[in-house]
């Protein structure tokens, strides 16, 4: 028996050897790992993202999360991508279908334009109107027409910059295109054309729109939807480019007849009436809020004002215009003591400050918005911000311009009187037209014209609204929206010859 055992002894210590040895290997494994020094991260923590801009700077101070502050501006400076920060939320991106792709263009298409802002105009130097991110200077409040802050004296012509800062600050930048649901063009479309608009050089004036298109339709982002997914802005209106010959004397550029661009979103303050890849957005006003407060208080302000007068118009007459209809609303606001008059004619001093019309506008319960030099006006969205229910006489001065900012119920923010009727004379007055509207309907009109007010302002690009949505905003959801029903119409198409294939 004791032969036995020592015979098997052995053979069961082997047994026992080869069973603990994976285990052993494991322990050992596990102790390699968990005592390894970490590995490095590839990427620098959002803490170390140097921020290129002075802009990017401002990011740090905005109100969002630390991951979003670092995405953005990594983004708009072209060094990191969007999935260098993790998704929030248990892996959902909350920016998906909603990245904005900026494209880094030579400076010749909008730096170097800044650089010439003192030769746009022969008789001024628009550069003033270029500080503070093209806001312009701060306005002295002395008289109280505004607020202290949040007030600057902007160029109705000056939306470039002030845009191209706004998109900048975007929270869901991207620097990987194919991630992108549209892609912006920072092209200072307006200042490049306004430098050549007196000129007789029809060369001079196309030279950048053809360097525009030619240096797009090379680049792979182009090529992934024909630049449908494509946007950039003038801060001009559509007339001054699209001159329809190659006369060196006709008025603007033909941007606007390029076929590459009529494949982009175009965006101005006045689109053409007959195209339908250009859309307007709002004329820049005096009110650059940085923060809700701002546009809050700004409205509740206005909901006290005192309104003594039934309607009131500010501007000047078109005496070589013999469509225009301003010198029969003068005479009939000249003629009825409920109407207050502004009446600028040339070198009219008080009607190059500010304060003039919003003091005006503040006091009014409509506002003439009659056609100037094109349908449009800058002073209709002054009006508004004053609390002031426009009266438009045309309809594409609004209604067929704004579609992604004013509302589609026109009667609930404006009154509409036709041009004809004003000339004919045979209708109703202005005035008893505006009268029979009943003082109830008149003061939800107010109401609803002080609501549109966060839509209709560009925030102060340095900042960011909290929680309100300003007009850059509406327009890039407008956009992302129109450019997702072309993808998908395209998606469509290409289903569509692939099973006529089969």
């Amino acid at each position: 028996m004791e032969k036995s055992a020592q015979r098997w002894l052995p053979r069961i210590l082997l047994l026992a050897a080869l069973s603990a040895t994976p285990w052993l290997l494991i322990v050992y494994c596990h102790r390699s790992v968990f005592d390894a020094p970490p590995v490095s991260s590839p990427h620098p923590p959002p803490a170390q993202l140097r921020f290129l801009s002075v802009q990017e700077e401002q990011l740090k101070k905005l109100p969002t999360a630390a991951s979003d502050r670092a995405l953005s501006a990594a983004a708009a400076a072209g060094r990191y991508s969007d999935a260098d920060v993790d998704d929030n939320d248990n892996g959902k991106d909350p920016c998906r279908g909603r990245y904005l792709y900026i494209h880094d263009l030579p400076p010749r298409f909008n730096a170097d334009l800044l650089a010439n802002c003192r030769n746009w105009y022969q008789w001024i130097d628009m550069c003033v109107y270029l500080a503070n991110a093209g806001l312009g200077a701060p306005l002295d409040n002395a008289d109280g027409a505004f607020a202290d802050k949040g007030w600057y004296a902007t160029d109705h012509f000056g939306l470039d910059v002030i845009f191209h800062s706004r998109v900048r600050q975007y929270a869901c930048l991207t620097n990987d295109s194919a991630r992108a649901a549209a892609v912006f063009v920072p092209y200072y479309a307006g200042f490049d054309v306004v430098e050549h608009l007196w000129s007789n050089n029809a060369t001079a004036k196309d030279a950048a729109p053809l360097a525009l298109v030619d240096w797009l339709t090379r680049r792979p982002e182009w090529r992934a939807m024909g630049g449908r997914d494509h946007f950039f802005i003038s801060g001009r209106t559509a007339w001054d480019h699209q001159r329809q010959t190659d006369s060196d004397s006709e008025w603007g550029n033909k941007l606007l007849r390029l076929p590459a661009v009529q494949n982009m979103t175009v965006l101005f303050v006045e689109k053409a009436p007959w195209t339908d890849f250009d859309f307007a957005v709002p004329y820049p006003t005096y009110f650059h809020p940085a923060k809700d407060d701002d546009v809050l208080q700004w409205q509740q302000r206005m909901r006290g004002m005192k309104r003594g007068w039934l309607f009131a118009f500010a501007g000047g007459e078109r005496p070589g215009d013999p469509n225009s209809i301003r010198h029969n609303l003068i005479r009939e606001c000249n003629a009825f003591s409920s109407c207050n008059l502004v009446q600028c004619r040339k070198g009219e001093k008080r009607c190059l400050v500010p304060s003039t019309f919003m003091r005006v506008f503040q006091t009014a319960r409509f506002c003439l918005q009659p056609p100037g030099d094109t349908y449009t006006r800058r002073s209709a969205f002054d009006a508004i911000l004053a609390g002031c229910v426009p009266v438009f006489f045309h309809l594409d001065s609004a209604y067929r311009q704004y579609r992604w900012h004013l509302p589609d119920n026109h009667e609930s923010y404006s009154v509409f009187i036709s041009e004809d009727d004003v000339r004919s004379g045979n209708a109703s007055s202005v005035e008893e037209t505006l009268r029979k509207i009943p003082r109830d309907v008149a003061e939800k009109m107010t109401e609803t014209v002080i609501g549109l007010i966060p839509r209709l302002v560009y925030a102060d690009p340095r900042s960011k609204l909290e929680t309100l949505k300003d007009a850059v905003d509406f327009t890039l959801e407008a956009v992302i929206e129109r450019v997702s029903k072309l993808r998908q119409e395209m998606d469509d198409h290409g289903a569509g010859r692939r099973r006529e294939g089969t």
